[in-house]
């Protein structure tokens, strides 16, 4: 039987072990009677009060991945969501880790793709919770605003039994998430192991860590202001 109290353990980067981590969790969660419904209210608060920014998606700047970092920031991407919520459900309790892999977003925009220098956004993560006896995944990534500015519809919704991930298709059946590598399940975040890929896979993070400043994008589909 697998050994579930790894996923209950405050980390580096799942630091529900901080007051303002676990404080938003219980308050999410105060009056709530089950874990399906505690999961479902973590994770619709983390995917509608944090704001979508991939340009925090920095794998040399720690802080980034934090959850508590993100929960002060209140905007963060993929795997900085995923870790926030997945701390939420430890802090509460609920064995929660994250998933890893590559993703391939066919809405997204040709100045994306120009930015990133392929269409493949590599290790893209999304939050695990075990509830019911078993693993169910959860993508909390874009916020409503996000996902309207960028037609990423439907919205990945969450009914407390079954996998929330990106669809295949969109609402007007064109591709929409395609899932190429699985890059494994983890307790904490291989950080190290993400740097070395994105500075692999994408030319202007290798250039950025050689200290040169490639240009930013200027798209506010997928980048959050205040």
């Amino acid at each position: 039987m697998e050994d579930l109290n790894i996923y209950l353990q405050p980390t580096e980067f799942f630091d529900f072990n901080k007051k303002t981590v676990s404080r938003k969790a219980h308050e999410i969660t105060n009056g709530l009677t089950t874990d399906k419904k505690k999961a479902i209210a973590l994770f619709y608060w983390v995917r509608n009060e944090i704001k979508y920014n991939m340009l925090t998606y920095v794998p040399n700047v720690p802080a980034n991945f934090r959850a508590s970092v993100t929960l002060r920031r209140k905007n963060g991407f993929c795997i900085s969501k995923s870790i926030l919520l997945s701390s939420f459900a430890r802090a509460i309790g609920i064995p929660a880790r994250i998933h890893l892999v590559d993703l391939i977003n066919h809405l997204i925009s040709q100045k994306v793709i120009d930015f990133m220098g392929t269409n493949v956004m590599y290790v893209h993560g999304y939050s695990e919770f075990y509830l019911n006896g078993k693993w169910i995944k959860l993508t909390p990534s874009f916020d409503p605003k996000t996902a309207i500015k960028g037609k990423f519809l439907p919205m990945v919704e969450f009914d407390g039994e079954h996998d929330a991930v990106f669809p295949k298709l969109d609402n007007n059946g064109n591709q929409f998430g395609e899932y190429i590598t699985d890059r494994g399940v983890h307790a904490d975040l291989p950080l190290q192991e993400i740097d070395e890929i994105f500075e692999e896979k994408y030319p202007s993070y290798a250039l950025y860590k050689k200290g040169f400043n490639p240009n930013q994008i200027n798209e506010k589909t997928l980048t959050y202001k205040k």
